[in-house]
This record gives C-alpha cells, structure tokens and sequence, in this order.
C-alpha cells in the first residue's frame, strides 16, 4: 500500500493546518511544516475539516432478500460517500440474520465490497417473531462476529425475552439495541399522534408506544446488570427517561436519527409517503428536545436508520406505504445543519456523536480513534464552507426514498479514508481492498 498525505487539513476544525502521513493504513506523523513523502499519493485539503471516519449504528442494506431496493455494494458507496468508515447492518433482511449462515455472508461480503467495514447486527428472536431466541453465542463466535443483536423493524415486546436476551447479551460482551414500540398501541397508526394527524385523517402513533417501552427496558436492563441501546429515540418524553435512568447508573445508551433532528410532522400535509417513517416524525418541540439532548449527552449519537425502498412501496396510499427514509449521504450535512451552525455543537463535537461514542457503545477498536499518531487512519476530511442541493437520482443507493430532494445543506464530505486508503473522493466511491 503506498504512503498517503492529506496536506492542510484542520483537525477537528481547530488550530493551524496540519499535515498528516499514512503507512500501511496507520498514522505516521503530523505536522505544521510540508511533510516530505515523494512517493505518497497527495489530497491536498485546503483547510478542510478532517475527523475520524464515522460510524452508523444502524443502516438497512436489505441484502440478502431485497437486492432491487439496495445491496451490500451499492450501501457501502453510499456510506463511503456520506464520510462513514464503518456501518452496522441490521438483521431483518430475507432471511432473516438470526444464524450464524446469514451474518456470516453479510460479514464477508463487506469484506468483499471493502469500502467500509459491514458489521453484521444478529437478531434477538427467530425470525424476528419475538417468541424465541436466536443463537446469539454461535453469532457472536462466527466469522461476523455480531457484537449487537437487534430485531430493529420490530419491538422484543414480550418482557420475558427481553429480560432473557439482556442476561445473555451480558455474558457474552455483546449488545441488545431495542426498537422501541409497544405493539397494542400502534395497530393501525401511521403517524404521530397530534394535531396534524388527528386534521389529516392519519391514524395517531403515540408517544406512549416508544416511552413504555424505553423505561420498562430501563429497568429490566438494571435488573440483569446489562447494557441496552434504544434505537432511534424520537420523544421528548424519552429524553427525560433517559435521563433519568442514567441518573440511576443503569446502563444504557440511545441514538438519535438526523430525520427526527431536522423533520417534523408538519411535513405530512402533503400526504407523500416518503415522509413515513417508524418511529414517526414527531412535533417541532420534539427535535427540539433531541437536539439539546444530543448536545447534552443524554442521546449518546447519531445514527441514520438508513432504509431504501423500492418505487411501488412508496408511491402509494400513505397508509400502505412502507416506513423508512435513505440517509448516509446525508447525515453529516443534517447535523451540520441542526447542531454545528447553531453553536450545539462543536466540530470536535460531531466527531463525538458521529464516530466516537457510537464505536464505543459497541467496542470497536480501530474505528472511532483519536486522530493520532499510532493511530488507524480511517478518517473523513470534509469542506464546511460547501453547500449542495440533494437530488435523489445522484445518490449511490440503489433507491431514491429520501426527503430531503431539492433541499440545500451546509457541508460536503470530500474524501473518506478507510486503513489507509481512499474510499470516496470528490463525489465518487473509489476501488475496493
């Protein structure tokens, strides 16, 4: 692998421009004067921002089962191109990832692709039903090597499974993320349940099906001296709750969407389905919350719930449509947007809710680090005085589902290094190992 130099790049956004040296996918040097590597391949920055590669707790990349709406290949790019060195793929793809078999393939087949490292997420329960465990030690122990279970698409609703699935997630070192919804108090419901729903004729999800479910796993987490994750958090409400139990040391860590940071319900009133998504978007006090919340710690990172569709299963009557928006590509811009322009947040900041702490809930080791020298060079160099108008068609995903068409953000993602080597570069996904 030949020498890389990323030349004037302001680290975390702070001090002087530096150089810094890449060697066999580890950082080497940094420093203030012109590093001399003449057989190096050169990015020169120009100032811009460079962070570490960032880290997505939660993305659909429905291979095997659903290549028509995205694959392993085609999620990787998106990823790479979003500023991502490492992505969690969630498990209920067709089959289901609740053997060893299955994540296993989603494991190598990243490998394969290699522009971002695929970690393979293991269902809870057979097939997602909820009724019985899956073979969480033999995924644990396979090639993949899940390090988080999740039958995210569905709540583990029963408290008994639940209870069950967090005493063996503790014995193995591994991590129980919850979809957070009680499942007898959204039958049927298609949105928040509000003002605009209840004027719309929209069947209400209420608040209530994600909070019961955060503080009942709260407890049943400190009970069995585990740890769990709720997935994306959307209330209010659960803000609170996590505050609350992190008050009493239990340990749990939640993620927050860049949709429910930036989006609200009152985006429904043109019926289009591409807004409809599980949790629902919620009111504008409600993003309100999570972004103090994200700034605060309480909602430990941001992660996309990255979720392409096909044309027919959104362009239809809002209620049959299927829930679920794109969002690596656009996922730095959106917090960008909702965090870093309104003084929430720093540059250094970001790198924490965006690469830090999410490789720390789920103990990745060369993911997520300082940028250092002795460091893993996975790292994401990114032009803040940029701004881009998102087109659907242009996007990596196989799919064009996203929200934000037409909208014009702040930030671009110029160049994603994966061990060393160039991923993404000036708006095209680059090579694989």
């Amino acid at each position: 692998m030949a020498d890389l130099v990323i030349r004037s790049a302001r680290l975390y956004g702070e001090g002087d421009p530096m150089d810094v040296l890449v060697r066999d996918g580890v950082i080497v040097e940094i420093a203030s004067g012109p590093i001399a590597a003449p057989e190096a391949e050169v990015i020169e920055a120009g100032g811009q921002i460079l962070l570490p590669g960032f880290v997505d707790l939660h993305t659909h990349l429905r291979e095997p089962g659903r290549e028509d709406t995205e694959t392993i290949e085609s999620g990787s790019a998106a990823a790479a191109l979003g500023g991502y060195t490492a992505v969690f793929a969630m498990a209920n793809t067709n089959p289901v990832a609740d053997s060893v078999v299955v994540t296993d393939h989603v494991w190598r087949r990243g490998q394969e692709v290699g522009l971002v490292d695929v970690y393979p997420v293991g269902a809870v329960t057979v097939g997602l039903a909820g009724e019985q465990l899956a073979e969480m030690g033999t995924m644990a122990a396979g090639v993949g090597a899940v390090r988080m279970f999740s039958d995210d698409g569905q709540c583990v609703h029963d408290p008994l499974i639940m209870r069950r699935a967090l005493e063996y997630a503790e014995s193995l070192g591994v991590l129980v993320a919850q979809h957070a919804e009680e499942p007898r108090l959204t039958r049927g419901s298609v949105a928040h349940e509000g003002p605009t729903a209840a004027r719309l004729g929209l069947a209400g999800w209420p608040r209530a099906a994600e909070e019961s479910i955060v503080a009942r796993d709260a407890l049943l987490a400190r009970d069995a001296c585990a740890r769990v994750h709720i997935c994306h958090a959307s209330t209010a409400g659960t803000v609170e709750l996590l505050r609350w139990a992190k008050s009493q040391g239990i340990s749990i860590s939640a993620e927050v969407t860049p949709h429910h940071l930036l989006l609200d319900d009152s985006r429904l009133e043109t019926y289009d389905a591409v807004n409809k998504v599980n949790p629902p978007l919620r009111e504008s006090s409600d993003a309100l919350a999570l972004r103090r919340a994200l700034a605060e710690g309480i909602v430990d990172c941001v992660a996309t719930d990255h979720a392409p569709h096909a044309e027919q299963d959104k362009c239809c009557e809002f209620a049959a449509a299927r829930p679920g928006m794109l969002g690596l590509e656009t996922a730095l811009s959106i917090v960008v947007a909702t965090m870093v322009e309104p003084g929430l947040l720093d540059w250094r900041g970001l790198a924490r809710v965006m690469s830090e702490r999410p490789a720390e809930i789920v103990g990745l080791d060369e993911h997520g680090r300082p940028i250092a020298v002795g460091e893993p060079a996975n790292l994401t160099l990114v032009d803040p005085v940029a701004s881009w108008t998102v087109r659907g068609a242009d996007l990596a995903s196989i799919s064009n589902n996203t929200p934000f068409e037409d909208m014009t953000f702040p930030a671009k993602v110029t160049t994603t290094v994966l061990r060393g080597r160039v991923t993404a570069r000036d708006g095209m996904a680059v090579g694989g190992p």
